[in-house]
């Protein structure tokens, strides 16, 4: 184990992990809204989240800015920044409402087993990977660089760039956001209605079917989001990176409590930090490993992970 390599940038290391694990948090948010409402893993997420960095980046291309592009001017850089935030969102929500509505709405309408959603929403992700990875050929998607990764400040050491503070701020205020819609607006309390209890909902005048579409719209934004947040990040995209980065943000949301929003934040950042420690300990060959080790020791002792409150508990 390297600490001399830790502890010699452990603030860059922090730094860094917090935004990746930002981004993490920003996909986990779908995985845990619809397992607090469905009790369903829906493994065709990450394949939302997938939909959304394509559409960023072919949004811009519309607009006239290839991988070549660089964006320049505070102005220039907003307006691209919330048209490619919009066409992201777009669809991936989009994306969602397919998935909800053709793979998962007629099981319940059948009262299908859980087995059977868990084959459908594997089902739905390969599908959907492939069907990007034909259209693209299989080759990595270029984005332009609509933020320069300059430094901005400095603090504690470490230096803070613009796409950092740009994935930190844009994934922090999205969640807050979210968490007090959740709490506060009237379908959020729907929302929470139905996860408590969906017969007694119904009972109630709560139409479950139109919450169901909403969560998973929701949940499709904020990955959409989070896409688009990837692109500015990474600057280039293949149609296979969901895979990894779904598992990872599925592993947050369990790690910070399945079921529960906030759970979802602590358990992405802290698994982005986790991973950036590591990499500085062993290796980077070793993140993937230790992160998910982490994981397993962890429910091992708290297996309702760090918060473990669900949604239908949530309170404001």
């Amino acid at each position: 184990m390297d600490f001399n390599a830790l502890f010699s940038d452990f603030g860059g290391y922090t730094i860094t992990g917090l935004t990746v694990g930002a981004i993490y948090a920003l996909v986990a948010l779908g995985y845990t809204l619809v397992y607090g409402v469905l009790r369903l893993i829906n493994f065709a997420h990450s394949e939302v989240f997938i939909a959304g960095a394509f559409a960023a980046i072919w949004g811009w291309s519309a607009l006239g800015l290839d991988r070549d592009s660089v964006v320049s001017g505070f102005g220039s850089i907003m307006l691209y920044l919330l048209v490619g935030a919009l066409i992201a969102a777009v669809a991936s929500a989009g994306t969602a409402t397919v998935v909800e509505q053709v793979a998962y709405r007629p099981l319940r309408k059948r009262n299908a087993p859980p087995l059977a959603f868990l084959i459908t929403a594997i089902g739905a992700s390969i599908a959907i990977a492939e069907a990007f990875g034909i259209y693209t050929r299989r080759l990595p998607v270029g984005a332009p660089t609509v933020v320069k990764n300059d430094v901005l400040f400095t603090i504690f050491g470490a230096e803070v760039t613009a796409v950092q503070l740009l994935i930190l701020g844009s994934a922090l205020g999205m969640m807050v956001a979210l968490d007090l819609f959740i709490n506060r607006s009237r379908i959020g309390r729907g929302i929470r209605a139905v996860a408590q209890d969906q017969n007694t909902a119904a009972l109630m005048g709560i139409n479950k079917d139109r919450i169901i579409l909403v969560v998973f719209i929701i949940g499709g934004v904020m990955a959409g989001v989070a896409g688009m947040l990837y692109d500015v990040r990474i600057g280039a995209l293949t149609y296979s990176v969901g895979f990894l980065l779904g598992l990872k943000a599925f592993t947050a949301a369990v790690l910070g409590g399945i079921g529960n929003l906030r759970g979802a934040l602590v358990g992405g950042l802290l698994l982005g930090l986790v991973e950036n420690y590591a990499s500085a300990l062993f290796g980077a060959n070793w993140k993937d490993l230790v992160a998910f080790v982490v994981l397993v020791v962890l429910l091992m002792f708290r297996p309702t992970g760090l918060l473990g409150e669900s949604l239908g508990r949530a309170r404001a």
